[in-house]
């Protein structure tokens, strides 16, 4: 996640650089429950849940012509529900696709089960007291699947397939999903389109983050992420190289305050995000103890208390 403030401003909107060009319309041009055809085989439709955590609101993405997967039907919201109804017309929905289970991401999924027969598959269950300050995207407890994805498995329908690739940091149990018929990913929360992802302990894991963007780098015959939050990522290689600069960068930002003194996270968070809404200090505090953690598993850094020096 990229806070909000003058430095945060420009690594967005440098991020933003590497992610696409004006090929799609830009989100502000979306409007909530109004299909957009982004490609052929792809179709998103937008949650009114816009917040400092999803930007314009959760986007589901309909996957197919003639029967369809629906990925991340986003919150249980009765009007953003009609509104994926409406834009499945009748065809049948051959599976509900879930990414993870942060409430903005799946509690859409048993509506539109009721309503539509589908099944739903896709990450598996993870029901978590949500320590983060994400209130808006706390563990969905009532997610129960029908199916859960392992790596590589798929779902499919005509002309479609949807392959699971984990890629586990955001959250532990977070999925990607590849359209190998397209060359096309659904990233979900783990490379999103406007901002870096929000990593936040206990279940948020920075090494788990930064293997499956490795992960995804490895990937080279992706065209295009279509993510959860924000615009299509027309130059997925080149963006993600540029996420794991940025958290590169932010660890180093963490060790040059250490080498100074042993410090607190607010401290530090005081230092590295300056000018960013005060209301966004809890979202940065758990970012820097993320990059803390995983210092701390390497050895490079010692937790003393609230303190946090290096060696």
């Amino acid at each position: 996640m990229i806070l909000t403030g003058e430095g945060g401003e420009r690594e967005r909107a440098a991020l933003a650089k590497l992610a696409h060009s004006r090929h799609f319309a830009g989100m502000d041009e979306q409007k909530p429950g109004v299909p957009q055809q982004l490609e052929p085989l792809v179709a998103r439709v937008l949650a009114d849940n816009p917040s400092p955590f999803t930007f314009t609101g959760t986007q589901t993405h309909l996957v197919g012509t003639t029967d369809l997967a629906v990925i991340d039907p986003g919150p249980d919201d009765p009007e953003h529900i009609e509104a994926l109804i409406a834009a499945i017309a009748g065809r049948p929905v051959t599976a509900i696709v879930i990414t993870h289970t942060h409430r903005d991401h799946s509690p859409g999924s048993r509506p539109l089960a009721a309503a539509t027969g589908a099944p739903i598959v896709g990450c598996a269950p993870l029901a978590l007291d949500d320590l983060g300050p994400r209130a808006d995207a706390s563990f969905d407890a009532d997610y129960v699947p029908d199916r859960v994805l392992a790596e590589g498995e798929s779902v499919s329908g005509n002309g479609w397939t949807l392959a699971a690739i984990a890629t586990p940091g955001h959250t532990s149990n977070h999925l990607a999903f590849a359209l190998p018929e397209t060359n096309a990913l659904f990233s979900g929360d783990h490379v999103m389109g406007w901002s870096t992802t929000i990593v936040s302990p206990p279940d948020g894991d920075m090494a788990a983050y930064m293997q499956s963007l490795a992960k995804l780098q490895a990937r080279t015959g992706d065209r295009i992420y279509y993510p959860a939050h924000g615009d299509p990522v027309e130059n997925p290689q080149r963006l993600v190289r540029g996420l794991i600069g940025h958290r590169k960068q932010r660890e180093g930002q963490i060790l040059r305050l250490l080498d100074a003194d042993p410090r607190t996270i607010p401290a530090m968070v005081e230092k590295m995000y300056v000018g960013i809404d005060p209301r966004l200090f809890p979202a940065a505090e758990r970012s820097v103890l993320a990059h803390l953690y995983e210092l701390r598993d390497r050895g490079v850094v010692t937790e003393d208390g609230d303190l946090w020096r290096k060696g």
